[in-house]
């Protein structure tokens, strides 16, 4: 169970919850009316007698209509991003691949927690989401809330062991009412044996006349424009699928128009008094509960039977009103499925089976393989953990939130994020896959974190699993060289970005020679992958080629790369370059592996001769800026659009930022070279461009550097991408990243803290070097160094131990989200980049070396 959080540790309670508690229902009322109902007055709701008691039936009394009007709603979005908790069932791999089975069915439910509720819930493939968001509605004497944003969120994890390390991805969550009215206590977490979500809530009323509303806002299929919604009171009516016709007790049924849409079903074991559902913004049961906290307005569905109407709905459905300080406990299911006949007999499934039998199974018992069995399957973790600040409990939960963002049905498919950046303010009128998607180069991150941990399985399913997002000449619509992999791509390989990156070309290459040398990989399988997958990457990380695959039609003449690790640039790149050394080299290890001599001696030239070259394209002697003595000395350039440093040559506009000379512009990833073995950690550039890097007396757009406090109270350094950098929030107005539908000039990149990972890293590498890890000192180094990185990065969690893509650097307006320095910003939360990074670092710590380090480089560029 993880502590209170520190101001570094938790965004704002629930980021707009408006704590001042005397104005509260009033600013509240203003702002329903404004942005749901219209303007509409609120009076009291008494409680009945018998208000307790669970109904069996719909309230009679209301009148019944039988289509929503107002289609199709408010334009739809996605949640906010910065998720505190995510989850799924562990399943286990049967040859390599996820199959279900009767002894083990496989379960594809992924969900996702941010500001007190429960936010994006996918079935079936990763990315495919089919809620928005489902929280409680709450009436009483004079008011309504929403649990969003009138409640205090605490977020805990349901299953610790005896150092309070979580054990499962399960979730207990209390959100209390700002004015000590009422408690939600939810729990969340999936069932291994079906495709349903499970959660057991809690309310508790500290007065008189409180009444809980479920409030669900699906997106089936990846979006929000195209939902039907029908309410089902009738049990034992099985009919066509989607049809409108009964197929439950007191169901909430959504789907699509599509032949093929997935159905979600929300039941729960207190039955409804009443239920609604209807357009999000006009007819939803928002607007029907503020007049006098009834739904005494219902509607059956929101589509005739031609299902011809379709929009962003929503469900209201309320409960019985609550006795003062008399508990009342519930289970919700939320089944998936093909059908709705599917999708209601998961939800009910589950129900029957029970909330203790659900939860067991999902910990993992006698009869089922769960997340306690991961765990245990990790030989290095334990040992791993003494080499942290808060006993291993983020080390433990960033192992389950990297193997829960790996794909069910294309097993190895790891994904960016389970999280649309700002989402709040993105659209979801059409699918989007957001960062729930496959980057081959986070992909590389997340892999090299599994076999940190001793999990071999994952890793090497996940390398085999890369030849699907490799281009070939069997690649729709593609024409040219083969061999590089793909930008982005869905997990079953659908192709979205078509940018060719260097890097993400190399890192497989460096991926399977990992796991050669670890043994997961024997001769005949590098030997088969070489000439398979790794051959083809290695050629073209030497000769390029013509690509032409959608709008990309261009030549590829390496090291320039069309796009580095930032996808926004092309040119001349440290980062990528150090990839393509460490990739060739590697190549040629493994060529020789496979007898295959002439491509062997070709690699390694090759990678000799771009290492002989690296300062003269990438570093100027002419630069603009100085370190904080005022001191001017050449410097590694974050890019160089022409490999002439001592140009003027101008980076390209991007992210709402003029391009700037590129002799302005700084970013870290020159550590790289040190990482892969390309320079040595002494080397000279690379200790002159950390000075500018460390320079805090930069202006802030071109600033890298800035410094938090830890949990200890000591300081902990964060950096941002590069200077600037404009993907992330308006300092002028808040707003998120391209929220207005183009991108501002006052927009700020922040830090992103995976950083602190890459920078304890080189500084491990630095001790090394120096002789500083041997001896009697050796250990007070390593603490030091574990206190200001290992540690560094556990400051930026939040309070579920989910760590972020960016934190709040401190500059700009925050009243928006009422962000604080250091806490994750709305732009993705986890990243599996961060929690990768965290996991290596401490893996790197343990073993007095970097663990992502190739020996073989330094030794090849001799």
């Amino acid at each position: 169970m993880e502590s209170s959080p520190t101001p570094q540790q938790d965004l704002h309670t629930s980021q707009t919850r408006h704590a001042q508690t005397l104005t509260r229902r009033s600013r509240l009322a203003l702002a329903v009316a404004a942005s749901l109902l219209g303007t509409i007055g609120f009076t009291a709701c008494s409680p009945t007698s018998d208000s307790a008691t669970p109904s069996t039936s719909v309230n009679a009394a209301s009148h019944v209509q039988q289509v929503a009007p107002g289609a199709p709603g408010k334009a739809p979005t996605w949640a906010f991003s910065g998720k505190t908790g995510i989850g799924t069932s562990y399943e286990t791999y049967t040859q390599g691949q996820y199959q279900d089975a009767k002894h083990n069915p496989i379960s594809r439910v992924w969900f996702s927690l941010a500001q007190g509720i429960l936010t994006e819930t996918m079935y079936g493939l990763i990315h495919n989401a089919q809620l928005k968001e489902l929280q409680f509605v709450i009436t009483g004497n004079g008011f309504v809330d929403t649990e969003k944003d009138n409640t205090i969120s605490s977020i805990e994890y349901l299953d610790t062991n005896a150092n309070g390390r979580p054990q499962s991805l399960a979730y207990k969550i209390i959100n209390k009412d700002v004015e000590g009215k009422y408690q939600i206590e939810k729990h969340i977490f999936t069932d291994p044996d079906r495709d349903t979500l499970m959660m057991r809530v809690t309310f508790t009323a500290f007065e008189d006349g409180i009444t809980p509303h479920l409030y669900v806002n699906p997106h089936i299929d990846n979006a929000g424009a195209n939902d039907i919604g029908r309410i089902d009171t009738h049990a034992n009516n099985h009919t066509d699928n989607h049809a409108n016709t009964h197929t439950g007790n007191q169901a909430l049924v959504a789907y699509t128009a599509a032949k093929d849409s997935s159905v979600m079903t929300v039941k729960s074991d207190l039955n409804f008094v009443q239920a609604t559902t209807g357009f999000v913004g006009v007819s939803d049961g928002l607007a029907d509960l503020a007049d006098n906290g009834r739904l005494d307005t219902p509607y059956q569905t929101t589509s005739a039977q031609d299902k011809s109407t379709v929009g962003n709905i929503a469900f209201t459905a309320s409960y019985p009103t609550l006795i003062k300080a008399k508990p009342v406990t519930f289970n919700l299911a939320i089944g998936f499925g093909k059908d709705e006949t599917q999708s209601l007999a998961n939800a009910d499934a589950s129900l029957a089976a029970g909330y203790d039998a659900v939860l067991s199974a999902y910990k993992g018992d006698a009869t089922h393989i769960g997340w306690h069995d991961y765990l245990s399957s990790l030989p290095a973790i334990a040992n791993m953990a003494n080499n942290t600040t808060d006993s291993g409990k983020l080390l433990y939960t960033s192992a389950m939130v990297l193997k829960a963002q790996e794909d069910k049905t294309y097993a190895g498919a790891l994904i960016a994020s389970l999280s649309n950046p700002w989402g709040d303010t993105v659209s979801a009128a059409v699918p989007s896959t957001g960062y729930k998607a496959v980057w081959p180069r986070d992909f590389y991150q997340c892999a090299m974190a599994f076999l940190a941990m001793g999990d071999t399985q994952t890793p090497k399913v996940a390398f085999e699993y890369l030849k699907k997002v490799q281009v070939t000449e069997k690649t729709p619509g593609f024409t040219g060289t083969p061999g590089w992999f793909l930008q982005k791509t869905h997990v079953d390989g659908q192709i979205e970005w078509v940018g060719v990156q260097l890097d993400q070309t190399a890192m497989p290459i460096m991926l399977g020679w990992k796991l050669w040398q670890a043994g997961v990989l024997s001769h005949d399988e590098i030997s088969h992958w070489y000439q398979e997958m790794l051959k083809g990457a290695a050629d073209f990380l030497i000769s390029g080629g013509e690509v032409n695959l959608d709008w990309n039609h261009t030549q590829i003449t390496p090291p320039k790369t069309q796009q580095e690790r930032w996808e926004e640039q092309a040119g001349y790149s440290p980062s990528t370059t150090a990839a393509v050394i460490a990739g060739l080299v590697a190549a040629s290890d493994i060529a020789k592996e496979a007898k295959d001599p002439d491509s062997s001696s070709r690699y390694l030239a090759a990678a000799k001769g771009l290492s002989d070259s690296l300062e003269k394209h990438l570093v100027t002697t002419q630069g603009l800026l100085k370190n904080s003595t005022g001191v001017s000395t050449p410097y590694y350039l974050r890019l160089s659009p022409n490999g002439e440093p001592n140009t003027s040559d101008t980076l390209a506009a991007n992210n709402g930022k003029q391009g700037l000379d590129q002799r302005q512009i700084l970013d870290g990833g020159f550590l790289e070279l040190v990482r892969y073995g390309v320079r040595g950690a002494t080397d000279k550039l690379i200790n002159q461009s950390l000075q500018l890097i460390d320079n805090t007396e930069l202006e802030h757009n071109l600033r890298i550097k800035y410094e938090f406090s830890a949990k200890d109270g000591s300081t902990i350094p964060g950096f941002r991408r590069y200077g600037n950098d404009g993907y992330g929030e308006d300092t002028v107005s808040g707003n998120n990243y391209a929220e207005s539908g183009s991108n501002s000039a006052d927009q700020r990149g922040r830090v992103w803290p995976f950083f602190t990972g890459e920078r304890g890293h080189f500084e491990l590498a630095l001790a090394q070097a120096k002789g500083e890890l041997t001896g009697n000192n050796a250990q007070q180094t390593k603490q030091q160094l574990i206190n200001t990185y290992v540690q560094g990065m556990e400051t930026f969690a939040n309070a579920g131990m989910m760590l972020p893509e960016q934190a709040w650097d401190g500059v700009g307006d925050t009243t928006r989200y009422h962000y604080q320095l250091g806490q994750g910003t709305n732009s993705a939360t986890p990243l599996a980049w961060t929690h990768a990074e965290y996991i290596k670092l401490v893996r790197s710590m343990t073993d007095g070396q970097v663990w992502d380090n190739y020996p073989i480089v330094p030794a090849a560029l001799k």
